[in-house]
C-alpha cells in the first residue's frame, strides 16, 4: 500500500483527503491511500509522518511551508526560488524532495481569470506567507507589478491600514494569500476599504473553503470578478501526483 497525505497544524477546513480518494476511485487505483496528519510542530514529522510504510509523499500547509525546508534533503528550482514548499516526495533511498506545487495553481486560477494572453493588472497581495511568496513569484514571471500587504511593516510594502481609495484604484487585482476567512472562521475578510472595490475589480481568493468566502463576497456586492482556490487546489494536487510517480 503506497501512502500520501497532508501535514499541517489544523486541517479540519481540507479537501485534499476526498481529492485524492475521489481519483482513487475513479481511476481504480486499489493500492494507494492519503490521509490527514495534524502536527501540532514540525519537530513531530519524523515520529508521526516520516515513519510511516511505504510512505512516497506528502503536501504540506499552514504552517509548515517555509519551516520544513531545512528538513529536506533536495529542493526543486521553483521551490529554492519560492523559498516555500507545498510538496515532499520521498525518494528510493529515503530522502526527501520538496517542489512547490502552489505554482502551478496559481498559474492555473489566473488563466481561468483572464486567459493565456492578457495582460494582467497591478496586484495587491495580502499576506506575506509561504502562499504568498508562491504568488509573488508567478506575477513576477508574468511580468504583473505588485505589492505586498501584510501586518508586519517589515515584511511588506504597505500594511493594511495604509492601503487608501487611491491604492485600491490602481491595483485592480486583489489576491488573498493569507488563511483568514477559512473554514471554520467563515465570518473573517481581510480588513480593507471595500467600498472602493468596482466591477473593474478581480478578486482572487486562495481560500477553497468555504466557496464563497467574506473577502469574495465583499467582492460580489461591488461587482468585482471573483475566483476562489478550487482551481489552485486541483492543479496543484495534479502537479503533486505526476511528481510523486514520475522516474527518479
Amino acid at each position: 500500500m503506497r501512502r500520501f497525505g497532508l501535514i499541517g497544524q489544523t486541517l479540519s477546513h481540507s479537501h485534499s483527503k476526498r481529492l485524492f480518494e475521489e481519483r482513487f476511485e475513479r481511476e481504480s487505483i486499489t493500492d494507494c491511500r492519503y490521509d490527514l496528519f495534524e502536527l501540532e510542530s514540525i519537530d513531530l514529522l519524523r515520529d508521526k509522518v516520516l515513519s510511516i510504510p511505504d510512505l512516497k509523499g506528502f503536501n504540506v500547509t499552514i504552517p509548515y511551508k517555509q519551516q520544513i525546508i531545512p528538513l529536506l534533503d533536495h529542493l526543486s528550482f521553483d521551490a529554492e526560488c519560492v523559498g516555500a514548499v507545498n510538496c515532499v516526495k520521498v525518494l528510493s533511498d529515503g530522502s526527501l524532495s520538496g517542489h512547490n506545487t502552489d505554482i502551478d495553481g496559481i498559474r492555473a486560477s489566473l488563466a481561468e481569470l483572464f486567459g493565456t494572453e492578457e495582460q494582467l493588472p497591478k496586484a495587491l497581495i495580502l499576506g506575506s506567507g509561504g502562499a504568498s511568496q508562491a504568488v509573488q513569484y508567478v506575477l513576477a514571471q508574468m511580468g504583473c507589478e505588485y505589492l505586498i500587504v501584510s501586518r508586519s511593516p517589515e515584511r511588506g510594502n504597505l500594511t493594511y491600514h495604509d492601503i487608501s481609495a487611491e491604492i485600491i484604484s490602481e491595483y485592480q487585482l486583489i489576491i488573498n494569500a493569507t488563511p483568514i476567512g477559512t473554514y471554520p472562521n467563515t465570518e473573517q475578510a481581510p480588513i480593507l476599504p471595500y467600498a472602493y472595490v468596482t466591477p473593474s475589480h478581480t478578486l482572487f481568493d486562495l481560500v477553497y473553503n468555504p466557496a464563497v468566502t467574506q473577502f469574495m463576497d465583499y467582492g460580489m456586492q461591488r461587482g468585482a470578478r471573483t475566483l476562489n482556490g478550487e482551481v489552485m487546489l486541483r492543479a496543484q494536487a495534479e502537479s503533486a501526483w505526476r511528481i510523486w510517480n514520475e522516474q527518479e
